[in-house]
């Protein structure tokens, strides 16, 4: 819901952020309000923007987010945010003065407090800085905080454009630590060529978001989701060069699974690279290196479960 649809009935506590991935320094913040606004009987906010803004200012196109906005809503839910804002970030949103924007916050979210990390501004040109909106403030008659961000073991703040590095270089395993999760995707289960199942490997072959952001082309080993069920799975995202191939395709093939899915919607969470993407010289290496790629898998996927 966006805030023109939203009259909210009791006071809250409001931070606002894309929050992408709702990474672990997004979590900290969250749990702050959270905890900031429960304790003081108020709702606690979250106010995002749909499309990223990044779209819009920067020209991105393609594979970026890290999120769906319904995931992100889910995982700021299951943090204990009470409201979650999805305000469509268009040219109306991008040239509204800061003033204006908190005019619109008090209006429809009764909000009492505002957190804000050091870096945070909104607002048209980024005019409403912390020193900005601290006067709207004391002016209008609610209190900002500042919340430090969070911090790697490298001293870096942790920030969305991480994990996508990350992703890009295919360490799901880094973007899982920045993350404090592996990294999802999902998607229906839909028809492909059924080379797979040729060959004695059958693949699910996900229909994923188009803007959602992919690891690397290789091979992963994951954990597959089919409604309350999970399965181990070896999954690959690439164009499948020994066939000449062209169009990225995410296919996961579910270990000791041996149903039609088709319809179905399959979640992928990525815990471990096990190889590049590569062209086979023949059909025999490449379901040589495929048996390789499960042994693998499963001893990847046992170690992760005992962590």
């Amino acid at each position: 819901m966006q805030l023109s649809s939203i009259q909210l009935a009791q006071p809250s506590v409001v931070t606002i952020g894309i929050f992408d991935g709702v990474h672990r320094g997004h979590q900290y913040l969250i749990r702050q309000v959270v905890e900031s606004a429960h304790h003081s009987d108020q709702l606690a906010v979250v106010v995002t923007f749909f499309p990223h803004p990044d779209v819009l200012l920067r020209g991105i196109t393609g594979r970026y987010y890290l999120t769906t906005p319904e995931q992100r809503a889910e995982l700021l839910a299951a943090l204990g945010v009470d409201v979650v804002v999805t305000q469509p970030f268009d040219q109306s949103t991008r040239h509204m003065r800061a003033a204006a924007f908190v005019d619109l916050l008090l209006a429809h979210l009764r909000m009492t407090c505002l957190w804000l990390t050091p870096d945070f501004a909104l607002g048209y040109q980024r005019e409403g800085d912390f020193a900005f909106l601290s006067a709207q403030g004391q002016q209008k008659g609610f209190r900002v905080q500042s919340i430090d961000l969070l911090m790697d073991s490298q001293h870096r703040a942790i920030r969305s454009s991480a994990v996508r590095q990350a992703l890009a270089e295919g360490d799901v395993a880094a973007a899982a630590d920045l993350l404090a999760r592996p990294y999802r995707v999902a998607g229906e289960v839909i028809h492909g060529d059924h080379r797979g199942r040729t060959i004695g490997f059958p693949t699910a072959n996900l229909a994923v978001w188009s803007e959602q952001l992919l690891p690397a082309n290789g091979v992963y080993a994951c954990y597959a989701h089919l409604g309350a069920e999970r399965f181990a799975a070896v999954t690959n995202i690439g164009s499948r060069p020994t066939f000449d191939g062209t169009e990225t395709r995410v296919e996961a093939h579910l270990l000791d699974f041996d149903r039609e899915i088709y319809g179905q919607i399959l979640t992928l969470d990525f815990v471990a690279r096990l190889r590049g993407e590569q062209k086979f010289s023949s059909i025999e290496a490449l379901s040589a290196q495929i048996r390789a790629d499960i042994a693998l898998g499963r001893q990847l996927l046992a170690a992760s479960a005992q962590r």
